[in-house]
């Protein structure tokens, strides 16, 4: 494979709760290719969060140098997603008149900031501002009022934030590695890059990630974002729950759950049987494997209890008309669409990404939904990410956000 140009390489870095996938991708005419894949087990992350610094960047660097390889490229520059409990989003709007009557650039970004500017705790920092709709003199539903006339700007927007410590936590483990953040994305909103469409996103969707450790919920509703929270739920449980009631280490429960895991007890055939490990250096015992679905079924149920209760909260539910999405690599399990299908009580699908190009068999899962996310966000960003030579100071956060929205514009 000839090595890609450096100003055609985009890497996105999602440091999951289980897992870390590093996924190149190079920007072409017709859209993406991925040419780079790298995973590792993740140590040192708990729910989203990362609690041992040490251990993430070993796993780090083990999914970059694997890419690396993949791709023939050195790595430098990641987009990094983030999630857990921490991440909180919030709907806000700004108004500002317009000088000469016709909307410009730097009108834009004057609304925008100005519906940014919302009180926030000391310890929280604003990740996105994603607008939702903008009205120019009481007339709604415009996506782009540049070169409009009008005499007043009004944008709605949903905002996106997370504790500070969180953010710098995840950028000091990247820097560690000698990598630089070109921007921290939150998972849910690399994951709906990836798998949701944009008919779905214009019905109401509500996108269901479940990973190891967070499960992430984002509502589209006319084209927008407006609705963002983080469940402290995920497969991990699934994986506690195995090998506590069928008394089982946790790494041999892992391996139970991904193969003969199944969420819906009635697709198991009765007499299929499976070998479970014991534990203190006892013979493994054989079990049938429908025993194993009566320990995931609850526990599956109860997670989309949970995501049900949200989407009420969040007073979108009844705007549903494309139903919910679900990705993640708690979703690639058997029977977990039909299982939140008949609890949610919408039309349920599970995806994983597409419109990209490459190695598309081998990202095509849910597992890498917000690794491939990622990649198509850099993308969408209006150029591809200049990779610097490594040792090189990463641009501070306020610069970097600021010549984004520059760039938008």
């Amino acid at each position: 494979m000839a090595k890609p140009k450096s100003s055609e390489i985009i890497v996105g870095l999602d440091i999951g709760t289980t897992k870390i996938a590093c996924i190149v991708g190079e920007v072409t005419e017709d859209g993406v290719d991925i040419i780079g894949i790298g995973t590792s087990p993740s140590k040192g992350m708990r729910r989203g969060n990362v609690v041992n610094i040490d251990a993430t960047v070993q796993s780090i660097r083990a999914a970059v140098d694997e890419a690396e390889n993949m791709a023939g490229c050195e790595i430098s520059s990641v987009y990094a997603a983030i999630s857990g409990p921490n991440v909180r989003g919030i709907n806000n709007n700004g108004i500002v008149a317009i000088k000469d009557k016709e909307i410009r650039a730097s009108d834009i970004a004057r609304v925008l900031e100005q519906a940014k500017a919302v009180a926030i705790p000391m310890d929280r920092e604003v990740l996105h501002v994603l607008p939702q709709q903008y009205l120019v003199d009481d007339q709604d539903g415009i996506r782009d009022p540049l070169g409009m006339a009008g005499v007043r700007l009004e944008a709605k927007v949903h905002i996106v934030t997370s504790l500070v410590s969180s953010v710098q936590n995840v950028i000091r483990c990247a820097n560690r590695c000698n990598l630089q953040v070109a921007d921290i994305v939150l998972e849910s909103l690399a994951a709906s890059q990836a798998c949701l469409e944009d008919d779905e996103k214009e019905l109401g969707v509500a996108l269901v990630d479940i990973g190891g450790g967070t499960c992430d919920i984002m509502i589209y509703a006319d084209g927008a974002i407006v609705h963002t929270s983080v469940i402290e739920l995920g497969g991990e449980r699934v994986t506690n729950d195995i090998a506590t009631l069928l008394r089982t280490p946790l790494e041999a429960a892992e391996k139970l759950k991904r193969k003969y895991g199944c969420a819906w007890r009635e697709l198991v055939d009765n007499g299929e049987m499976m070998e479970v490990p014991s534990t203190g250096g006892r013979g493994a015992r054989t079990m049938p494997r429908h025993k194993l679905a009566e320990v995931i079924e609850p526990r599956i149920e109860e997670i989309f209890e949970y995501v049900k209760k949200d989407l009420v909260r969040s007073g979108y539910y009844d705007a549903l008309a494309a139903g919910v999405v679900l990705t993640g690599g708690a979703t690639v399990m058997e029977g977990v669409a039909e299982i939140a299908e008949q609890v949610l009580n919408v039309p349920t699908r599970r995806a994983a990404p597409t419109k990209i190009g490459g190695l598309v068999d081998v990202v095509r899962s849910p597992s890498y939904s917000t690794g491939v996310g990622l990649v198509m966000f850099g993308a969408q960003q209006g150029k591809s990410v200049q990779l610097p030579a490594r040792g090189e100071d990463r641009p501070g956060m306020f610069k970097r956000a600021w010549s984004r929205l520059a760039e938008m514009f």
